[in-house]
């Protein structure tokens, strides 16, 4: 199963690619004097990042892949993301997407991933189901956590992430890439007083 580096980085693209849909995006748009963390999203990004790694946390207990790891938590995810989004008057179904599509993000690379412990793979339709599913593409390897400091799983580890990043990081750049060059036609209408399609 891949690293929380690797979910992180699928979480962020997730958030600018949401950008991209058009609708009411105004308010994603950082003024020209902004620092990188605006530029980049600001905290829905970063939120977005930690909810993509978020399924997790249930290392800290003993049902991993279960639960955290399902449509079950997915849309519970995106029943607290639409309160929020109401709350601070924000688009409701954009940040809802936004939110769930990046939580979302770590069901499809666990789905994706390498995976050596029975059962293997996820119970990604809990509570409608609690059979296992895993793609056996393994395009993502996996990583260990126990004795994560011996030399064998910390070259394990490092090739999985470095693997994740090789994968990830082109489909995260261009998008960003994609993301600045719409903002900023998309900036450029509104500061002319056009209403495009926002």
């Amino acid at each position: 199963m891949p690293s929380p580096i690797g979910h992180a980085l699928a979480g962020v693209a997730t958030a600018w690619t949401a950008d991209l849909v058009p609708g009411d995006r105004a308010w994603r748009i950082a003024p020209p004097t902004a620092g990188w963390f605006e530029r980049a999203g600001g905290g829905l990004t970063l939120i977005c990042a930690a909810l993509a790694a978020a399924p997790d946390v249930d290392l800290l207990f003993n049902w991993h892949r279960t639960v955290t790891h399902s449509a079950g938590a997915v849309i519970f995810v995106a029943l607290i993301a639409a309160a929020m989004a109401a709350n601070s008057a924000r688009p409701i179904v954009r940040v809802t997407l936004m939110c769930a599509g990046a939580y979302l993000t770590h069901l499809l690379l666990d789905w994706l991933g390498a995976d050596s412990t029975p059962p293997y793979g996820i119970q990604a339709l809990w509570p409608f189901s609690t059979a296992w599913y895993i793609s056996n593409l393994d395009i993502f390897r996996q990583t260990v956590r126990r004795f994560p400091f011996t030399a064998p799983i910390v070259l394990q580890n490092t090739l999985a992430v470095a693997q994740e990043i090789a994968i990830l990081g082109p489909i995260a750049c261009g998008v960003w890439l994609v993301r600045v060059k719409a903002l900023a036609g998309l900036s450029a209408h509104l500061s002319r007083g056009d209403h495009p399609a926002k």
